[in-house]
Order: structure tokens, then C-alpha cells, then sequence
């Protein structure tokens, strides 16, 4: 029997706007171009393969770079609660072993909102031991591009907040 450890990383930043700006965020990638302004230095592809990319049951295609390296994922939207909950997880069930489930967060709190981005990895015990400096630097990898996407997007919505509510000006 394989040991696998579980292990969780978070990422949660405020933003002052509201959830369904937020989920809006994600309704509007739908092609490369749309992918890459939420992370210009290492989101590549997207492509929707079937349905919508915050749609249950949708299938989405992406490349990205993660520690230099480029990653491509296709997954598969396994739960979607509008304004509120996005759930992920690799299509393929051998990797889904591994990278059991993705998932953002929207809360509201007091007039802005805590965007949570968590991904479950298992990791093997002989990885652990044998490998221990590799896996803590992908794990530094993936926490940063978490932390970076999460920063990126609340830039992306406060700076739309801003344009859509212009400050009055007093004389």
C-alpha cells in the first residue's frame, strides 16, 4: 500500500469589491488573452473544452509556468456554487491521486471580500525523504504563483472598482 501525505496550500488576500465581481472575474476568461492578463509572466494557454469555465461539469484546458517550468493541466469543474465556490480537479484519475482538488473561495466580509485560493497535493513518503529539497522548493513555487494570482487579481478588480466609482471631488 502507497503512503501518501496530504498536503494543503492556501492563499487568501482581501479585496475590496463585491462576490459576484469576483466570480465575474473568473466568467470572463474564455480564451488565451483573458487568461494571461489575470497572470502576465506565466499564464499561457486556455481553452475551454467543454462548457463554461465556472460551469459544473465544464472541462478546461491550461498551460502555465510554475518554477520555471511550463505545466498543462486539463481539469475538470467539480463544483461551482455562483459568487461563492469553485472546485476543480484534474481530469485524468491517476492524477487526481496525487492533485485531489483545487478550489477558490469568495467570502464577504464587510464590504469587500477574502478571495481563498487552496490546492490538496499528496505527496509519497520516499518523495518526502529522498527528495525533500525539490519538494520544498515546488511547494515555494506553487504558494508564490498562488500569492501572485491572488494579488494580480485583486489589482485587476480594485482598479475596476475605481473607474466604475469615481471619487467626487469637494471644492
Amino acid at each position: 500500500m502507497m503512503l501518501l501525505e496530504k498536503i494543503t496550500l492556501t492563499n487568501s488576500i482581501e479585496i475590496n469589491t463585491t462576490p459576484e465581481k469576483i466570480f465575474g472575474f473568473f466568467l470572463q476568461i474564455v480564451d488565451d488573452a483573458s487568461y494571461q492578463a489575470w497572470h502576465t509572466d506565466d499564464h499561457v494557454v486556455f481553452r475551454l473544452i467543454k462548457g463554461k469555465f465556472c460551469q459544473q461539469g465544464s472541462v478546461v484546458y491550461a498551460e502555465e509556468y510554475i518554477h520555471g517550468k511550463l505545466h498543462k493541466f486539463k481539469f475538470l469543474i467539480k463544483e461551482v456554487v455562483p459568487n461563492r465556490k469553485i472546485e476543480f480537479v484534474p481530469v485524468s484519475r491517476l492524477l487526481r491521486i496525487y492533485f485531489p482538488r483545487n478550489t477558490f473561495l469568495i467570502e464577504a466580509r464587510d464590504g469587500s471580500c477574502v478571495f481563498t485560493a487552496s490546492c490538496v497535493l499528496r505527496v509519497g513518503c520516499l518523495v518526502k525523504l529522498l527528495a525533500r529539497n525539490r519538494l520544498e522548493q515546488g511547494l515555494l513555487s506553487i504558494r508564490k504563483h498562488m500569492k501572485e494570482e491572488g494579488e494580480n487579481m485583486k489589482r485587476i478588480l480594485e482598479k475596476r472598482e475605481l473607474h466604475n466609482h469615481p471619487v467626487e471631488e469637494t471644492s
